[in-house]
């Protein structure tokens, strides 16, 4: 199986900056799509960022200009830097990936979330 596992999230000021970690581990044979979501008390889950195997990415209009999501592939990693925060950017955050992982001598599809970590916008 394949387990993600967040770091780096915590309290910040309104106009400051953070960074967001995530790292897969286990028998990962490729990861399609890694990315960002976002869960706010009282709302439902949505998209932050996220980030294909060839780089390409893609946005929330609301973040759009303030984030920017990276990814290392030979890592297995994938990062949130989050500039210009803002009180309603106040969320769990949630890495999430899907690719392939080996299971012996077979491998099978995965579709995994990470316990998330919070980042929470406050003066």
């Amino acid at each position: 199986q394949v387990q993600l596992v967040e770091s780096g999230g915590g309290l910040v000021q309104p106009a400051g900056s953070l960074r967001v970690d995530c790292a897969a581990s286990g028998s990962i044979r490729s990861i399609n799509a890694m990315g960002w979501y976002r869960q706010a008390p009282g709302k439902q889950r949505e998209l932050v960022a996220t980030t294909s195997s060839s780089g390409r990415t893609n946005y929330a209009d609301s973040v759009k200009g303030r984030f920017t999501i990276s990814r290392d592939n030979a890592e297995n990693t994938v990062h949130l830097q989050m500039n210009s925060l803002k009180p309603e950017d106040t969320a769990v955050y949630y890495c999430h990936a899907v690719g392939t992982y080996y299971l012996g001598l077979i491998w099978r599809d995965f579709d995994t979330w990470g316990q998330g970590t919070q980042v929470t916008v406050s003066s």
